[in-house]
């Protein structure tokens, strides 16, 4: 009996990940909770829990949906004498059909964000009290290379034909290109200050970047590596991403209370007040909708992106949402 629910709650899973051209699984890391959910985006309801991961923050999904690679902001102190290379933390590698962790990735470092190469064989987790990122090759399940970016790395994004990836250095304003060929910093853009959350525009030709302490954000050319605008939004700004439109761009300001809109074409902004503490946030690509959790309280508000109204909440069963991985 137990075997034929076991199948049961698999397939019933497996239906989810499957209609996510209809309306896509949302997976999301619960920090302290222990554990990643995933979330149905057209009901909105939590439909299965993957325990088993410590303080799980960053996390990717492969494009073909089969693995979830979460990290860990925990860690094990380093002996005396260890040099700072020793693994002490992990990634967890979780099967969503199966339901559980399907392997452990050791890593030097606890691990703040994740991303994911195109072909979805690797992935870059930044590591900020090294000052750098890993690489693991998910073919091989380990890490391949160390590159070191800067201070206190904190976001990474990959270009759409995979070939550059770019890190936040949150501790030096900066930005660091990496050529995914030769996994080798290329060159330094600007970034305002401390640097955290970016998001492409559409081109690829900018960067947004969310400058947290300062309450800005800051649009990057790629082409020159200077900050070509900013916008002010608030306090502390956090989580950040583009609509569906492609040119209205959001921003959590977690100490204001505040969800605030951009229109990049005129630069004329939109606000709600969310409480409290608005921060990650997520466009759930094709509805016409954000996810948006607190930082202070176990829930997820689902934001309409053109009414730009909150149109439900999602109870967590505990800890804070962090980095979502959602297949588009």
């Amino acid at each position: 009996m137990k075997h034929l629910e076991s199948i049961a709650k698999a397939l019933l899973v497996f239906g989810a990940v499957a209609t996510a051209d209809a309306a896509p699984t949302a997976y999301i890391p619960l920090g302290t909770a222990n554990e990643v959910i995933a979330v149905d985006t057209a009901s909105h309801r939590i439909i299965q829990h993957y325990t088993g991961v410590a303080n799980p923050h960053g996390l990717v999904v492969t494009p073909d949906g089969e693995y979830l690679i979460a990290g860990s902001l925990t860690e094990t102190p380093l002996a005396a004498g260890a040099s700072a290379d020793t693994p002490n933390s992990k990634l967890y590698v979780i099967h969503p059909v199966h339901g559980h962790v399907m392997s452990e990735i050791p890593v030097a470092g606890w691990t703040h964000h994740e991303a994911i190469t195109p072909d979805g064989r690797y992935v870059i987790s930044t590591h900020p009290t090294r000052g750098g990122v890993s690489v693991v090759d998910l073919d091989a399940n380990r890490v391949i290379k160390t590159i070191l970016t800067g201070a206190t790395p904190n976001y990474t994004i990959v270009t759409r034909d995979g070939k550059r990836a770019y890190v936040s250095n949150t501790g030096d304003a900066s930005l660091s290109e990496i050529d995914v060929a030769s996994w080798t910093v290329s060159r330094r853009l600007d970034a305002g200050p401390t640097p955290e959350h970016l998001v492409f525009s559409p081109d690829e030709q900018s960067i947004y970047v969310s400058n947290d302490r300062k309450g800005t954000v800051s649009v990057i050319s790629v082409a020159s590596g200077k900050v070509e605008k900013t916008y002010t939004i608030g306090k502390r700004i956090h989580g950040l991403d583009l609509g569906d439109d492609g040119f209205t761009l959001f921003a959590s300001d977690r100490a204001g209370d505040r969800l605030v809109a951009v229109d990049t074409r005129t630069g004329e902004q939109r606000e709600i007040t969310l409480s409290p503490a608005p921060y990650h946030l997520d466009r759930i690509a094709g509805t016409g909708t954000l996810y948006v959790s607190s930082s202070k309280a176990a829930k997820i508000w689902v934001i309409d992106q053109q009414q730009f109204k909150v149109t439900a909440t999602i109870d967590l069963p505990g800890g804070a949402g962090h980095q979502a991985a959602v297949i588009e």
